[in-house]
């Protein structure tokens, strides 16, 4: 994808600005596409369950030719922040079609008697979406009470980031990301930056319903209105909650975590 030189500095402008806030905020950011690296950054995490197969190079074929990671760390160096996204080629194929030859990839683990017989369904936007996909996942936000990061709005502006990266690297067509009910009902997709939020079910072999995520997704034109928005801010960061003091859960965009699954 191609860009001017007015629209490139102004990228570039908005991207240092954000960076800047987030240091103040006291998360420092890094951006990765070795996804081995992000392996052993997710391993180091014994709270949370392991790295879904869609970002995990055990299971699949990612590298920094259809994937990176974000990962942000606190004052202290502690890991406090990941995301990450790949590109999927679903020319010829619908979404629908791919999470239905992949389901075992994005079921959450111990969820059904049966992954081979399990299917999701429910989103019409499922056999809309094809071409080049972006899978947006693994989100994770460390909380630490009223003076923690989200408290901060730091959850909008990461995700922002990862987005607007993707959409400026890759120009896909969509892009999507699967979030758990729980969350879909507090209006998770609009924190992260996505438009469209549609409810949809795992449905087992007994054709019970074994889990409950929500598609949320945007198509190129949502994402190029997206880029054009002001980015939204986060505060300074407060020094009155400390790292050990932290004890409320965390957050998680069905793109991964125990209890989501992307």
């Amino acid at each position: 994808m191609c860009i001017g030189p007015n629209r490139l500095f102004r990228t570039i402008t908005r991207f240092a600005d954000v960076l800047r806030e987030l240091e103040e905020a006291g998360i420092h950011v890094v951006l990765g596409d070795d996804f081995l690296e992000y392996r052993r950054h997710r391993a180091q995490q014994p709270d949370r369950s392991p790295v879904y197969p869609m970002f995990d190079v055990q299971s699949s074929y990612i590298d920094h030719t259809n994937g990176f990671w974000i990962c942000g760390y606190d004052p202290g160096g502690d890991l406090i922040h990941t995301q990450a996204i790949r590109l999927l080629n679903l020319q010829g194929l619908s979404l629908a079609e791919h999470l239905t030859l992949h389901r075992h990839k994005y079921i959450t683990p111990d969820s059904t008697p049966d992954p081979d017989k399990t299917s999701f369904t429910g989103p019409r936007a499922l056999t809309a979406i094809t071409g080049r996909v972006g899978y947006h996942g693994d989100f994770w936000l460390r909380s630490k009470g009223l003076a923690g990061p989200r408290s901060h709005g730091a959850t909008a502006v990461l995700s922002r980031l990862l987005l607007e990266i993707a959409a400026l690297t890759w120009n896909p067509s969509y892009m999507f990301a699967l979030v758990p009910k729980s969350l879909a009902a507090k209006g998770a997709h609009l924190r992260y930056g996505y438009i469209h939020c549609e409810p949809g079910r795992w449905i087992g072999p007994d054709q019970q319903i074994t889990d409950e995520d929500h598609l949320i997704w945007m198509s190129a034109d949502d994402m190029a209105a997206l880029i054009e928005e002001t980015p939204p801010k986060v505060s300074a960061r407060t020094p009155s909650v400390s790292t050990s003091d932290a004890t409320t859960p965390e957050q998680d965009l069905s793109v991964v975590d125990a209890a989501v699954n992307a």
